[in-house]
């Protein structure tokens, strides 16, 4: 039997919009994925400390607030400085096209803007993450 997805869902940040990451986090879970949402206002410190608590495959961020650059980047950094740079992030929100392409150069697997389809990102959630091995 394969282990199921484990994702963070997480707000960053000082968003307090958090419906969409609440449906997207839901899908997931209605997908059969193992879910942990961490609320609104969280920092990159601790979606990552929850991240590897949890022992999660990947970490979901939504980010409308316009700070997308900064908190992306630093929750990379964090995982890479605790050695969990498996971890796979992927976010969503309202981000310019020329911000995606910078935040993929920077490690983020994937961007998803308004309208994706929940059904969208369960199929590449499926399809680009990897269990954790026990």
């Amino acid at each position: 039997m394969q282990a199921r997805i484990r994702v963070v869902v997480a707000k960053p940040g000082l968003d307090g919009h958090d419906r969409g990451a609440k449906v997207v986090a839901r899908a997931l879970r209605d997908a059969g994925m193992e879910v942990v949402y961490t609320g609104l206002h969280q920092t990159p410190e601790q979606i990552v400390e929850t991240a590897i608590q949890e022992d999660a495959d990947a970490i979901g961020l939504s980010v409308l607030s316009g700070a997308h650059m900064t908190l992306f980047r630093r929750v990379i950094e964090l995982l890479a400085e605790r050695d969990a740079g498996d971890i796979v992030v992927f976010g969503g929100g309202i981000i310019p096209a020329d911000d995606i392409a910078e935040l993929e150069g920077l490690g983020v697997a994937k961007i998803f803007t308004p309208g994706a389809t929940t059904a969208s990102i369960i199929e590449w959630v499926r399809a680009n993450v990897s269990t954790s091995v026990a």
